[in-house]
């Protein structure tokens, strides 16, 4: 009997050694997927932030421009002075586009969000804002 112990535990042991090097080729199989799901939640991110600062800056280009006695170039104005104050390197070659037809006004920023993908210049963004234009009027009696 000693000597079936004796060979029982050399079995497991030889079993155990003969698993050297499976948590390695697992890692090798695992790793890149791990690595690219992080890059494209990182991606994701980076996108979803150009679209908010796109976003901020057609609501303020069209809260300025829809004021009493403004314009679409107070408007235009507003949009880029956010824009250059948050974009940063977050929205690349932005541009803005503000349309007004006498009662409302319409901003449309638009631009590119940051790649970490080598190769892919971005991802392009488009948000706009819109507004009644504000008027005096007289109330009817």
């Amino acid at each position: 009997m000693p000597h079936a112990d004796r060979l029982r535990s050399w079995r497991r042991a030889r079993r155990r050694h003969d698993d050297r090097g499976d948590t390695s080729i697992q890692m090798a199989i695992v790793y890149p997927f791990v690595l690219l799901a992080t890059i494209a939640v990182i991606q994701a991110s980076m996108w979803y932030y150009a679209r908010q600062i796109a976003l901020t800056a057609a609501r303020e280009g069209a809260s300025a421009a829809r004021a009493y006695k403004a314009g679409p170039a107070d408007g235009t104005a507003r949009a880029h002075e956010v824009l250059e104050r948050a974009a940063g390197d977050s929205l690349n070659g932005y541009s803005v586009s503000v349309t007004s037809n006498g009662q409302r006004i319409q901003v449309q920023v638009s631009g590119t969000a940051m790649s970490m993908i080598p190769g892919i210049s971005g991802l392009q963004v488009s948000q706009s804002a819109s507004g009644p234009v504000e008027r005096w009027t007289v109330p009817e009696e």
